[in-house]
């Protein structure tokens, strides 16, 4: 007779085998779906020609030379807890090179050597006693509870110390401020991040949204730059600074109306209600109470002053933007290049004071919105690239916007009944149609606004709704798109990962496929104006331009970076090496520690039972 052990165990085997089955039919299924979807929608939509000659009439008028210096920068992190002490690591480091095009192939790239020796890169080691990390991180003890449980019992140390995102905020801005580097100091005209750039800003503009915390949650507030201190109207004053009045950004709509206006009058001087609306396209009476309204908030909260009809901004914070530019920059530089004991300990309001998370999070926005602006400013092509996505809003939201809009002639629903992501449906269209869709090929770009966009329920023409809460998040400041770059030589079905693409919007070229929908917003209808190529017969110079680069340097010869981008993996493999030495250095310090005559005896009381046991048992296993 059978065990109980053994029945349960034949169970599971049947529930797995059965499963199993089941999962990949519907997988099956799944797939022959989406090969129906290129002769019905996406033939239109994938572009699958790229001319190397007009890639270097393009770099030449974008850049300004057809030879050009690139940055692919990619960063690491990790944390330990060592006899009570937490450390947390984090950095950033660049692979660099000269990309030069060529009318008749692709562009040649050149590597530099000697990325360890020579190479650049920022990194940043924060020791705090456990006991304090919750001063930094306040959501790291949020698990915790009320009573300093947690929902599973009491939370470790060691757990309190991987909940932090401490090290994480510390990596993420030393990306940003060596890509700002790169940039302002290093002549870079292509960067590449290992990252979305529209969901790393969409993420710290919600990070940094909460303004009752900002007083009490961080040093940056009461912290003297200039001789006078930040408050919380500078502080707010940062986080949309992404003016670019070619492209409209910020646009004067929604929650960016605020902004739109501040940094307007402080452009242009002091105007009246009439004036403001006649230069920022305000038009209609219900978005003209949204403007007069918002203009009165302003100057209860003092960020403007109004006298005889005119509204100016307070000369409090003309400068405000230049101020947080020299935080950002003396912060990163004790951050990253300091020799100070703790670098997240800084003279503030009068005492010494913690650079919390919350400041991080700040501090990394400000960056961001200064990397843009130079780029902007000197011609510069920024690029993310993303390996592993979950992104849903080409299918969820831009087919049944555009179809129901009839920009597309296709079904609302088409795509919409693919259980996958959008990058699965691509890379499963490709797959099926390996011999029409050649590669590389690209999907048309599109407004990273449309994550946020969705077809108006009540079915109004013209009219689109925001996806949560009504909302829907700044257009025009990044484009979309999804590649697919190398094919095996021996098979042609057997293709690299489809990769999410994006980049920073420029006026010159993406204007062109700008289109406007409706939104009901706050008691007015308001205009919304993202960039669409709507086929693959639209003209897009930059993204033609993006894919050659792309293609170029697809490795060749890395099975492990098949279809990837060779300097992000270099800089990922430079990223890890220094990471490896990193932890060294901190289980090094725990050793110091611990034989150290002088901190030894206390901390054996600042360590845990855990630690103390695994000393005890290593010293016996040694023995």
């Amino acid at each position: 007779m059978p065990s109980p052990l053994s029945e349960n165990v034949r169970r599971l085997g049947d529930i797995l085998r059965r499963g199993a089955e089941e999962q990949v039919e519907e997988a099956g299924a799944s797939l022959r779906m989406a090969g129906e979807l290129y002769d019905g929608l996406l033939s239109d939509l994938l572009i699958t020609e790229f001319d190397p000659g007009r890639a270097r009439e393009t770099a030449s008028a974008f850049f300004g030379s057809p030879r050009v210096r690139f940055a692919a920068i990619d960063g690491s992190q990790d944390q330990r807890l060592v006899g009570g002490l937490a450390i947390f690591w984090g950095g950033a480091y660049a692979s660099t090179g000269i990309v030069e095009f060529r009318g008749d192939g692709p562009p040649k790239i050149e590597y530099m050597t000697g990325f360890v020796e020579r190479g650049m890169g920022v990194s940043s080691c924060v020791p705090i006693y456990v006991s304090r990390v919750h001063e930094i991180d306040p959501a790291a003890s949020e698990a915790i509870g009320r009573g300093g449980l947690a929902p599973l019992g009491p939370m470790t140390e060691q757990a309190l110390v991987d909940n932090s995102s401490i090290a994480g905020w510390v990596m993420t801005l030393s990306e940003l401020y060596l890509a700002y580097k790169m940039v302002v100091e290093g002549g870079a005209k292509i960067i590449l991040l290992d990252r979305s750039l529209s969901g790393t800003w969409i993420n710290l503009a919600y990070d940094t949204s909460r303004r009752s915390r900002w007083r009490i949650d961080g040093a940056i507030h009461g912290l003297e730059i200039d001789g006078t201190a930040i408050n919380a109207n500078e502080m707010g004053f940062g986080r949309y600074h992404v003016v670019n009045k070619a492209l409209g950004t910020p646009p004067p709509r929604g929650d960016y109306l605020r902004y739109a206006l501040l940094y307007h009058l402080r452009d242009s001087g002091a105007r009246t209600l009439d004036g403001i609306c006649s230069e920022l396209g305000i038009e209609g009476e219900g978005r003209r109470r949204r403007a007069l309204k918002y203009l009165e908030k302003c100057v209860g909260e003092g960020y403007l002053s109004s006298s005889g009809g005119l509204y100016a901004l307070n000369g409090r914070y003309l400068p405000s933007w230049d101020r947080l530019r020299r935080l950002v920059l003396s912060l990163c530089d004790r951050l990253f290049k300091g020799s100070a004991q703790n670098p997240m300990r800084i003279e503030a309001g009068g005492g010494r004071k913690w650079v919390t998370a919350q400041d991080l999070a700040f501090l990394c926005l400000y960056c961001f919105n200064m990397l843009l602006e130079e780029c902007w400013a000197r011609g510069v092509l920024l690029v993310g690239i993303t390996k592993d996505t979950t992104a849903r809003d080409f299918k969820a939201h831009l087919v049944p916007v555009c179809a129901r809009e009839g920009i597309w002639d296709a079904d609302p629903g088409a795509a919409q009944g693919f259980p996958g992501t959008d990058r699965t449906l691509l890379q499963a269209v490709s797959a099926l149609n390996w011999d029409r869709v050649a590669v590389p090929w690209a999907l048309i770009e599109y407004d990273s606004a449309f994550q946020t966009i969705v077809p108006d329920p009540e079915r109004r023409r013209g009219f689109v709704c925001g996806a949560r809460k009504n909302r829907i998040i700044m257009e025009r400041l990044f484009l979309k798109s999804y590649v697919q770059l190398d094919e095996s030589e021996r098979d042609r079905r057997l293709r690299s990962n489809v990769l999410l693409i994006d980049r920073l919007a420029h006026p010159d070229y993406d204007l062109r496929s700008s289109m406007e929908f409706k939104h009901e917003f706050g008691g007015a209808v308001e205009p919304v104006r993202p960039i669409l190529y709507k086929d693959r017969g639209v003209r897009n110079d930059l993204q033609n331009l993006m894919i050659v680069v792309l293609k170029a340097m697809s490795p060749k010869g890395i099975p492990e970076a098949f279809g990837h981008n060779k300097p992000l993996f270099i800089a990922d493999k430079i990223a890890k090496a220094q990471r490896e030495e990193a932890v060294g250095l901190m289980d090094a310090v725990g050793h110091w520690v611990a034989n150290n005559p002088r901190l030894r005896g206390l901390s054996f009381y600042m360590h845990t039972f855990r630690e103390r046991r695994a000393e005890v048992e290593r010293a016996r296993r040694e023995g």
